[in-house]
């Protein structure tokens, strides 16, 4: 009985642990190789709109998802909004190449090789991807994995 009672709670623990980040707590930093190679950190954008989107060239859902991340970004860009896009591909060929093939270009690029172990992942309780986190200009978390018009919406008040 007593191995119950510390058992349980240390479960407990390691669970909450690994909780996907909630809307209302500060975002976690992300320190990333981008493009060129060079580190780049999420909280360079704090003042705009970010919308941090895990993703990996394998993910079929993730692909699918891409021209409805470019409208957002063609629509809300000038107003602020940044996509920061975290891929989990282990193959930076492959990163590269679905990032030119879906026209991902216009926003920032960090690719964690680490994958599902990656220290991005793990902070954010990502489990799935897609996976999105909507930032606000102060690195608040206002919006976790909506999509469609509800996104939208989120973005809009986030830019106001």
């Amino acid at each position: 009985m007593k191995r119950s009672l510390i058992f349980f709670p240390v479960i407990l623990l390691c669970l909450s642990l690994q909780a996907q980040v909630k809307r209302g707590q500060q975002a976690p930093e992300i320190r990333l190789p981008g493009l060129s190679d060079s580190t780049i950190t999420l909280s360079s954008l704090r003042g705009k709109v970010v919308l941090v989107d895990f993703w990996a060239s394998w993910c079929g859902p993730c692909r699918l998802n891409s021209p409805n991340l470019v409208k957002l970004y063609a629509r809300y860009h000038d107003a602020g909004l940044e996509i920061f896009s975290v891929s989990l591909d282990k193959d930076k060929a492959a990163w590269r190449k679905a990032i030119e093939h879906d026209q991902l270009t216009p926003w920032v690029h960090v690719v964690d090789q680490a994958a599902w172990n990656a220290r991005s992942t793990i902070d954010y309780g990502v489990d799935a991807i897609p996976a999105t986190f909507l930032v606000d200009r102060n690195g608040v978390v206002k919006a976790v994995n909506v999509e469609g018009r509800e996104l939208d919406h989120e973005i809009g008040r986030a830019l106001k």
